[in-house]
């Protein structure tokens, strides 16, 4: 194998793994998130493109099992009783969804 084809398999191949790690979100997850965004935002062709755009930097950014772990905070913040106080409260509770509300934050400005 010559040193150029060693280069272009070595570039390639981290190509491949770094297309992997943003696209490690289910298709059945990316859909959700663009859904629920196109009911907040409006149904149009416009805010279809905008919420894909969204969720495709929230995964540039956050892991998929770091997203689920915040989705799941988030919904049981909003019950009410004594398990939904534990997860308003716990300091690691608030710091995984920081992480989920930064991405956001960075995909609003880039795609809104």
């Amino acid at each position: 194998m010559t040193l150029r084809a060693i280069v272009l398999a070595t570039v390639l191949g981290a190509g491949a793994v770094q297309a992997q790690a943003v696209n490690d979100y289910p298709t059945s997850a990316r859909a959700e998130y663009v859904f629920a965004c196109m009911a907040t935002n409006g149904q149009s062709r416009d805010m279809l493109d905008r919420c894909s755009c969204a969720i495709d930097q929230i995964a540039g950014v956050l892991p998929y099992d770091d997203y689920v772990q915040a989705e799941t905070v988030l919904r049981m913040q909003q019950t009410t009783g004594e398990r939904a106080g534990m997860f308003k409260s716990m300091a690691q509770m608030t710091a995984i969804v920081a992480d989920l509300k930064r991405a956001e934050a960075e995909a609003e400005i880039l795609c809104f």
